[in-house]
């Protein structure tokens, strides 16, 4: 394994324990519920203004204040905040390139981060957004910041590095969208040849061979596609992202829990779904509180794991019922979006237990789904969880990635933190079957690019990290990574609770 360090910089800020409970529900801050009652004396004589910049001359200035999600009058607006200028998306919904959808997870928040990190040109992104209406004398401030990362240096060093010397020019054509096709008729052909030998023969093998295609979707085209990186056309890529509801996902929570929360905010305890969305059963890091029985989590974590998918199912039901998942709201999901979630869930029932189980019986049918079930959820289970979990990702000591978590959220480099909080494992055979999964720098980096082309952006990663003396982890095997990562959850098990500053995180967390 390669590795590079930096000095770890000390936060020097006073520490308070970090407190889990409130993480499941959001609480609207006491500014918020103020402005909230003090609103409802202004809103029969004020309405925002929704300003053209060509002709915001002639606007007429309004009182600002108001809970922007509560108060009547922003809630009319679909509005987002990008670097600190409120914006409403409503007449570009329908325009908008990479599809509606895509642009629904800008709504009611700071999409900065989603903003900048999904284009290779954010010059071009940006001439485009500043042509909508801006909302004069909007809240701004009430809205939580959102990281920049086109303040990054790292990381706009790399992005012209790979606009020059992977794409040359061609990303204007929407090239790095593409290239993925071959991997994904790959993938749906050996789902559909095993769904059709699961019905033709349904028992635990068979089951199992399915769940291997579910877990396949899971990692590469529902995940890519999501993304909005599987192809240059929005509907492609839309229908990719909806196999994940026919494996047993729901495309809709899965995009504000890991676009909204995981890729935005790696690593943060507060922040980042992925940290704390399995405690206290399991825990991933060493600034959750611990139990007892944390100390046995390398080992029971397995029986675990097969369950994983049902867990899923669980959480997408109750995040529908509840408009959000652990880390992030819905407040920008359409009733489209929430209907094909129900649509998907009931194709997916139908298919995995309903037909299997007119064709064979029920007990031929609960083989089945017990091997699709088992499989499918132990290999997203394996492999998800082991690039953003070993000692180099998750330090329980000093050093370059625990020194850039312990800074503010907003005051940490963007770049440089997806760099620090994940590890690469394999080449270009892993990049095939995870969908760049394996290559997970990068994919933070850039996670609108075909995974095709990060194995050829790999490197150009790695020397930038290099001459700047920034720690880029990769491990050569599948297996030598999880082995790493099955030792790493013995000893966060056993490790003391560290304590952490959460001074502005709980702020945001209320709101993201």
């Amino acid at each position: 394994m390669q590795r590079s360090a930096v000095a770890g910089r000390s936060s020097g800020k006073v520490a308070t324990t970090a407190r889990v409970s409130s993480l499941a529900r959001p609480r609207l801050p006491i500014a918020g519920r103020v402005a909230r009652k003090s609103a409802v004396t202004v809103r029969a004589v004020a309405e925002p203004a929704v300003v053209d910049k060509a002709v915001d001359a002639a606007a007429k200035p309004v009182p600002s204040g108001g809970d922007p999600w509560e108060d009547e009058k922003w809630t009319k607006y679909k509005w987002t905040v990008y670097r600190g200028v409120a914006y409403d998306l409503t007449p570009y919904l329908d325009r908008h390139p990479g599809g509606r959808w895509l642009l629904n997870l800008a709504i009611g928040r700071d999409a900065t981060a989603l903003f900048e990190s999904y284009h290779l040109r954010p010059e071009v992104a940006a001439a485009q957004l500043k042509r909508l209406p801006v909302l004069a004398d909007f809240p701004v401030d009430a809205v939580p910041q959102s990281p920049r990362p086109n303040d990054s240096e790292l990381y706009n060093a790399i992005r012209e590095r790979v606009r020059k010397e992977v794409f040359k020019g061609t990303e204007i054509k929407g090239a790095h969208r593409s290239g993925s096709e071959g991997a994904a008729l790959a993938v749906l052909g050996y789902a559909a040849a095993m769904y059709a030998l699961y019905t033709y023969e349904c028992n635990p093998l068979t089951g199992a061979l399915l769940g291997l295609g579910g877990a396949w979707i899971g990692l590469t085209i529902q995940h890519c596609g999501n993304h909005g990186a599987m192809s240059t056309n929005p509907l492609v890529n839309n229908l990719m992202g909806l196999t994940n509801d026919l494996a047993g996902g729901s495309s809709l929570m899965w995009r504000y829990h890991h676009q909204v929360s995981h890729h935005i905010h790696c690593n943060d305890d507060a922040l980042d779904e992925d940290v704390f969305s399995a405690f206290p059963m399991l825990r991933f890091d060493d600034r959750l509180p611990r139990a007892w029985y944390h100390q046995f989590q390398h080992i029971y974590m397995w029986v675990l794991f097969p369950f994983l998918q049902l867990v899923f199912q669980v959480g997408d039901w109750q995040a529908l019922l509840t408009n959000r998942t652990v880390g992030a709201t819905l407040y920008g999901a359409s009733n489209f979006e929430r209907q094909t979630l129900v649509a998907g869930k009931l194709a997916h029932y139908f298919l995995l237990y309903a037909l299997p189980a007119l064709l064979h019986g029920p007990g031929a049918m609960l083989g089945g789904a017990a091997g699709y079930l088992f499989t499918q959820s132990i290999v997203l289970a394996s492999t998800f969880a082991v690039s953003h979990n070993v000692p180099e990702t998750k330090p329980l000591d000093g050093g370059p990635t625990r020194a850039n978590l312990e800074e503010s959220a907003l005051t940490r480099d963007w770049g440089v933190q997806q760099v620090l909080t994940s590890a690469n494992w394999g080449g270009v055979v892993g990049n095939f079957f995870t969908g760049g999964l394996n290559l997970q720098i990068e994919h933070h980096l850039f996670p609108a690019i075909s995974f095709m082309h990060y194995p050829a952006i790999s490197k150009i990663v790695e020397d930038e990290c290099t001459k700047r003396g920034i720690q880029y982890s990769k491990y050569e095997t599948l297996p030598e990574i999880l082995g790493r990562f099955v030792r790493y959850m013995a000893e966060v098990g056993a490790a003391p609770q560290k304590p952490v500053n959460r001074s502005g995180e709980m702020l945001m967390l209320s709101k993201f």
